[in-house]
């Protein structure tokens, strides 16, 4: 065993791959492992596994192009609906992403307990949590859900890609800046797993933090438009489909338990999440208020902030940094999805990561495919928020949470006790069944219902395959 380990160790692409120990062990072991390699460039960029590396994953993961539809949803809710259910859906949402953290950590210290478990070649996945906790049906379930979600999470990215660069260069269409963009993003199938965004999420974070600040600064700078109005909320249909836009702003969980993977010690990660959010938090607020007051019911046709503010170098800088972070996102979403993938077709241990690479690439086609099929984001965002994160990120992790320990054995030996501020089982259950009923009726029941109605008006108004959507009325260089 020990002449495996050793030689694994000369090798950083394999201890870049695979994670280096069990969860377990003592801090003393950390530091052997932190320092036996002396520190290359490499490592400094590429080899992620602490909590920090965790936090930036999170963080980075959870907020990008959202942020520019964001007073797009203001406009529906109104600022003070806005504001109220941005610090709910992301308190909701830590506390799902804590549930997906309990989980796996049973799941791991069961599975560590067996004979001869070992994850160094393999990255769990949550179905695959589920499916030890709870059987295949719950697999199943977990697999569909989230490899659903997270495939149009990818759609996304890149729609939301081609209608940001049009503000640069509109020489070209939308559709065919989404041909362009799809081939950059299928270049993400050489980045083995988490542990390799060390150098990406930081750079994403920065970006994002230097667009959320561009566009309070910005709306602060240009004032508000002429006869400003603010009249939202008016109807149901918008109010529901801006909450749900929240509730997908804050659903960017259905990665952590890969994200988890990746630390070296998972036991770390609990609040994790929590710290990321509040992160986030100084950046949706500012940039979504700002702007709302600034433009106010125009916003209501306009999904994509930066069509509102004025053409500038640092407009100009702010797009392409988005760009660059929205690439970064999409090789987010889709690690899972290729982690699955290579799981089907039998080679997710492979050691080379060109063999790896080319194995994964039927992954980008068909999200290449569905980008071109549907052009627009914002209403995109509200039906995947409604019909897919609610049940991917915030019901099944609560039904699975309380399922899991239903009996009182499970809860007697529960490697994760219940928290500080609620240390009762049943404060637990109290809060994910309030999580289960409000996201059932409020995210999946009115938000689907809304953003549905939404995205077939899209449909109808500018129907499939649009070459170029929400173009015509508005170009940057007539401002």
């Amino acid at each position: 065993m020990a002449t495996k380990e050793e030689t694994d160790d000369q090798n950083p692409i394999v201890m870049a791959v695979h994670d280096h120990q069990p969860a377990d062990n003592s801090d003393e072991h950390e530091h052997e492992q932190d320092h036996s390699q002396p520190l290359h460039f490499k490592t400094l960029l590429w080899n992620g596994g602490s909590a920090y590396d965790a936090w930036f994953n999170c963080a980075s993961n959870q907020v990008a192009q959202v942020l520019l539809t964001l007073p797009y949803s203001f406009a529906q809710l109104g600022m003070v609906s806005g504001i109220i259910l941005q610090v709910f859906y992301g308190i909701l949402g830590s506390w799902t992403a804590y549930l997906i953290s309990c989980l796996y950590i049973e799941y791991r210290s069961r599975k560590e307990k067996e004979e001869n478990v070992n994850f160094k070649n393999h990255v769990i996945q949550w179905f695959e949590v589920l499916d030890g906790l709870l059987g295949p049906y719950w697999k199943a379930v977990g697999l569909a859900f989230n490899c659903t979600f997270l495939l149009f999470g990818c759609v996304i990215q890149l729609i939301a890609c081609a209608s940001n660069i049009y503000y640069i260069n509109n020489n070209l269409d939308k559709r065919t800046w989404t041909y362009i963009f799809g081939a950059c993003c299928a270049t993400t199938v050489f980045i083995p797993s988490y542990h390799n965004y060390r150098i990406w999420s930081f750079l994403g974070l920065a970006m994002t933090t230097y667009t959320a600040w561009y566009m309070t600064i910005a709306a602060v700078i240009h004032g508000q438009v002429d006869g400003v109005t603010h009249s939202g909320p008016t109807k149901m249909v918008l109010y529901f489909t801006g909450a749900t836009n929240i509730l997908y702003t804050f659903g960017g969980h259905a990665i952590t338990v890969e994200i988890m993977h990746a630390m070296w010690k998972p036991k770390k990660f609990k609040y994790i999440y929590l710290y990321a959010t509040m992160y986030v938090f100084t950046l949706t607020i500012p940039s979504a208020a700002a702007v709302y007051w600034a433009f106010g019911d125009q916003l209501l046709t306009h999904a994509n902030a930066f069509s509102l503010l004025p053409a500038s170098g640092f407009r100009t800088a702010a797009i392409i940094l988005m760009l660059i972070h929205q690439f970064i996102t999409f090789g987010f979403a889709c690690t899972p999805l290729y982690f699955v993938w290579e799981k089907v077709i039998g080679m997710h241990g492979t050691k080379s990561i060109f063999m790896r690479a080319v194995a994964r690439l039927p992954v980008v086609i068909p999200i290449w495919f569905l980008a071109i099929i549907f052009p627009f984001f914002g209403p995109i965002n509200s039906a995947v928020g409604a019909l897919l994160v609610s049940f991917t990120v915030y019901i099944i992790p609560a039904l699975a949470h309380m399922l899991t320990f239903r009996d009182a054995s499970a809860r007697k030996n529960a490697v994760e006790k219940p928290p500080f501020f609620l240390p009762s089982w049943t404060g637990m259950y109290a809060v994910n069944i309030f999580v289960v009923v409000w996201v059932l009726v409020v995210g999946f029941g009115f938000g689907g219902w809304a953003s549905m109605t939404n995205f077939i008006k899209q449909v109808d108004t500018f129907g499939l395959f649009a070459k170029c959507y929400q173009c015509k009325p508005l170009s940057p260089h007539h401002h």
